[in-house]
């Protein structure tokens, strides 16, 4: 069993890993801050259920507070660190910068320099299919150079693997990077829009659908995304002897350094989602449609091809199960009264 330090434990994707550890027998330390980005009380409820097993311990920290994650650093040795931990959303980080720099950056290079001193076998870290930005040749591969975000989102996300390059080839820190697509499921972010549709829906309110429908997203379960984590975790990388720097391939390096993609392979278009959301909830949406949003991009789809290889691993739940089940724990979180 191993000691697992686990950022972002009280959000979305950190609550399922951690739960899915905790079960296994590890022993988790979850690091949140806890912030009010969204309803603090769906934080505070999924802790709930992890507080109780007596191998969690939650550390109530702000990444970015450098004397309290050196401490923590200090504390505990870790076998793994999972950092998911970030100020999310891409059209936030139009309205509140900053909050980008402080949190993505100044708090990631916080949980590398723990990782370097404490010469951590393994770091995987989240980032996301927001680094594609303007790149049109689908599907989206960890093989294509991604340099041109279209929002400060992702370009903390870009950063954050040229930070991870840079410790992996100066201190030899093994690191991992998984770019997520578009994540769903129980326990969900009100920020997003399966969470947002559902609600409406309930309340028999408009949804607002960006551009005219025809976006399409390569919508990815939670379960199969914490799966994907936890094998990503004992796939320590190497260093790859083939690599060519005249020729550099952007998804591995020289140095014990990889970027995969973690997506459903299935991009689907949002006029279906919204259409399996209206069966499952048993009601037709209202719709307001309108042109896509500054900072968006038209469509995102993820070649899976090398986390198959490496980890045997493809995510397989489909859209009709994972929103089936989202509004079934919507129904009993919320008490809503099936009609």
């Amino acid at each position: 069993m191993k000691t697992i330090l686990v950022t972002g434990a009280a959000g979305f994707i950190g609550f399922h890993l951690a739960k899915r550890l905790l079960d296994a027998g590890h022993e988790v330390v979850g690091l949140d801050n806890v912030n009010d980005y969204y309803d603090p009380k769906l934080k505070r409820d999924r802790l709930r259920l992890l507080e109780p097993m007596t191998n969690f311990s939650l550390r109530e920290v702000s990444l970015e507070n450098r004397t309290e994650i050196e401490k923590l650093f200090l504390d505990i040795r870790f076998d793994r660190v999972v950092h998911l931990a970030a100020q999310a959303g891409v059209r936030y980080s139009i309205e509140n910068p900053m909050a980008y720099i402080d949190s993505n950056i100044v708090g990631t290079m916080n949980i590398l320099e723990g990782c370097r001193h404490q010469k951590m076998p393994h770091l995987v870290y989240a980032s996301s299919s927001s680094v594609y930005g303007t790149n049109t040749t689908q599907p989206f591969s960890v093989h294509q150079n991604v340099d041109h975000p279209i929002s400060l989102y992702a370009a903390t996300k870009k950063s954050n693997e040229l930070m991870a390059h840079t410790y992996s080839h100066l201190f030899d820190l093994p690191t991992t990077g998984l770019r997520f697509f578009t994540v769903y499921g129980p326990w969900g972010r009100p920020d997003m829009a399966l969470y947002k549709f559902t609600k409406a829906i309930f309340e028999d309110t408009p949804i607002d659908v960006y551009n005219h429908g025809k976006m399409q997203r390569d919508f990815t379960y939670v379960d199969d995304i914490v799966t994907a984590l936890v094998r990503s975790m004992d796939h320590i990388p190497q260093a790859n002897a083939n690599w060519d720097s005249n020729s550099p391939d952007p998804s591995s390096s020289a140095a014990p350094y990889r970027i995969y993609n973690i997506g459903n392979h299935q991009p689907t278009e949002l006029a279906y989602f919204i259409e399996v959301l209206e069966k499952a909830i048993g009601k037709t949406a209202k719709k307001n449609y309108l042109p896509m949003q500054m900072g968006d991009v038209p469509a995102t789809y993820a070649d899976i091809a090398d986390l198959q290889a490496d980890i045997g691993f493809a995510p397989n739940t489909s859209i009709e199960v994972g929103i089936q089940a989202f509004v079934q724990w919507y129904r009993e979180y919320h008490h809503v009264v099936a009609r």
